[in-house]
């Protein structure tokens, strides 16, 4: 028994694959595994997931992109990480289980951006760190939770691409962020302004992060912009809030119809050189391409527009990112959680120090 545990504890290596007395003879190894050799002695000095090319998707435990887990962002630069609430939700629960999903989901990811050429796995050490622990029963603790988690993360200098979980989510996060660096601009992309003051006379929710960012001081409001609103109303003009407090506002009928390549030139003058956080709630995708989510509102953008959003964040020095709203039990395809994953990792390709090959 005391030799098979110290076997179980002995990392997996390609050497177990061929046979300890072929190991060192190269020529009794498989071709796969001496192109995996190849590729994982090419002197490559940050984390790359594991290819299709040689190991299954369906194999192994799902890390977000087939990434190595880490307990810690120590070391990193930037880490993929789960919130796993829906507590703040005011229509159909399930955001919990989007972190998970859009792991299973994002098997589907390679290591390159087939259009950019972004590299990022030969950029940046990168990582799943797991989900923060949060509190099911109390909304307020759990926001206490993420604030603490958010702070020893951003302490490292690392980058989390958050996914969620319900929008209530941004507000501790940014609270974390902005002790770090500031007053931050948003690219807040959604097909709702959150900025209620109260929902059901509660001031915590879903519906309410971006007004309590600002009360708090945590936004640079010339900088930010929220792209994709619409939907009926509460009031004749819901979004008079938000001009006020100086937000560029454009509303899902400014994009009808076109490449929104223009509109973010734009935003990217608006946001110029400071800290920008980029928070994007899948429900501004329309139904039709996002259907897993809580709060589905028809007419929105397509998922063409959601990457051109994310690809035009290109240049500015983002500090964070988040992915919410995801509930997979609405999508009995699995598409709006490989949506996401595909939309986290082109928040990735964006990152600052990302280089482009080719």
């Amino acid at each position: 028994m005391a030799s098979l545990l110290r076997n179980l504890k002995r990392p997996f290596s390609l050497t177990s694959l061929v046979g300890r007395g072929a190991a060192a003879d190269s020529s009794s190894r498989p071709r796969h595994a001496l192109s995996l050799c190849t590729r994982k002695s090419s002197g490559n000095p940050y984390n790359v997931p594991k290819s299709a090319e040689f190991v299954a998707r369906v194999s192994g435990i799902p890390t977000m992109a087939r990434l190595p887990y880490r307990e810690t962002a120590d070391g990193l630069d930037a880490a993929f990480v789960g919130v796993p609430i829906d507590t703040g939700t005011s229509n159909r629960p399930g955001a919990r289980f989007g972190p998970r999903q859009i792991r299973v989901e994002s098997a589907m990811l390679r290591a390159y951006n087939g259009w950019s050429g972004a590299a990022p796995y030969q950029s940046l050490m990168v990582a799943d760190i797991g989900d923060i622990n949060v509190n099911l029963y109390d909304l307020k603790d759990t926001c206490r939770l993420i604030r603490e988690a958010y702070r020893k993360i951003v302490a490292t200098g690392c980058i989390p691409l958050t996914m969620g979980g319900d929008h209530t989510i941004t507000y501790p996060v940014l609270q974390a962020v902005a002790e770090r660096h500031g007053p931050v601009g948003l690219v807040h992309v959604d097909a709702h302004s959150d900025t209620s003051d109260t929902l059901l006379g509660e001031k915590i929710a879903h519906g309410t992060p971006f007004r309590r960012c600002v009360e708090e001081g945590l936004l640079d409001c010339k900088r930010v912009v929220q792209i994709g609103l619409r939907g009926t109303s509460y009031s004749a003009d819901s979004h008079e809030w938000s001009r006020a407090q100086g937000f560029r506002v454009v509303q899902v009928e400014e994009c009808w119809f076109k490449s929104l390549a223009p509109l973010m030139a734009e935003v990217r003058a608006q946001m110029g050189s400071g800290p920008v956080y980029l928070s994007f709630d899948i429900d501004a995708l329309d139904p039709a391409f996002a259907p897993g989510t809580g709060t589905p509102e028809v007419a929105g953008l397509t998922s063409i527009q959601g990457v051109e959003i994310i690809r035009g964040c290109r240049g500015l020095n983002l500090v964070g990112c988040d992915l919410v709203e995801v509930s997979p039990q609405y999508d009995t395809t699995g598409m709006t959680a490989l949506t996401a994953a595909n939309l986290l990792f082109e928040m990735l390709c964006v990152l600052p120090k990302i280089k482009y090959l080719g």
